[in-house]
């Protein structure tokens, strides 16, 4: 994308009065361009691979196929495009699973105007994009983390980063995005007790999480 191409848009939300205000809020931009809307995860897929946009805004809860489904579905499929979640709701049963499926930011949506212009830019950059209050809640999880055993996609992660992959090669070949590896590296780090890549995967082979090969 240069920089006098502007954000090509897909925006998913099963409320019409949204997906109204927010194309004409973004319509107003001359450095972003509405390629369609959709009402439901299906329709949001099928768009998304249709017309290519540079960012999705996807609610979570939607008919048909619900917000999450469609981010794990899009990731799977290949799809380029930056999913930006924009929801009503902020807490970590909702945050994490958005975020672990591959979704860039997640953004609530009494956010201003120019927060979400802001976000949207970002999030065309490949930066990940947080609520102050979603952030607060993945610090929050982070400091606390659930104990217990490593989910399979954090194992998967543990088994790239002691390949010797980095955050960026792991995002690749796990199809998710690099801040999602981070994420999943903070919660392998609370989990182990470690503070570093170096010690997680030492601690992993003494625990028999890692074998050998």
């Amino acid at each position: 994308m240069s920089g006098q191409d502007p954000i090509r848009l897909l925006i998913a939300d099963d409320h019409p009065v949204v997906r109204d205000g927010l194309s004409s809020m973004f319509a107003r931009e001359p450095e972003f361009e509405v390629l369609g809307e959709a009402a439901d995860g299906v329709e949001a897929i099928r768009l998304a691979e249709e017309l290519a946009p540079d960012v999705i805004l996807l609610d979570l809860r939607m008919p048909v196929l619900d917000g999450l489904t469609a981010i794990a579905e899009l990731a799977r499929r290949g799809v380029a495009a930056r999913v930006l979640v924009l929801t009503t709701y902020d807490t970590d049963s909702h945050v994490l699973p958005a975020i672990e499926a591959g979704a860039t930011g997640y953004l609530l949506k009494d956010a201003p105007r120019a927060e979400l212009l802001r976000a949207v830019r970002s999030a065309a950059r490949g930066q990940a994009v947080l609520s102050p209050s979603v952030a607060a809640v993945l610090m929050n999880r982070v400091r606390t983390p659930a104990a217990g055993p490593l989910s399979q996609r954090e194992l998967e992660v543990l088994q790239l980063v002691a390949a010797g992959t980095t955050n960026k090669e792991a995002a690749a070949r796990l199809f998710i995005t690099e801040a999602t590896v981070k994420t999943h590296l903070l919660n392998i780090y609370g989990k182990l007790g470690v503070k570093d890549r170096a010690a997680a995967v030492a601690e992993a082979y003494h625990r028999g999480l890692l074998t050998p090969r």
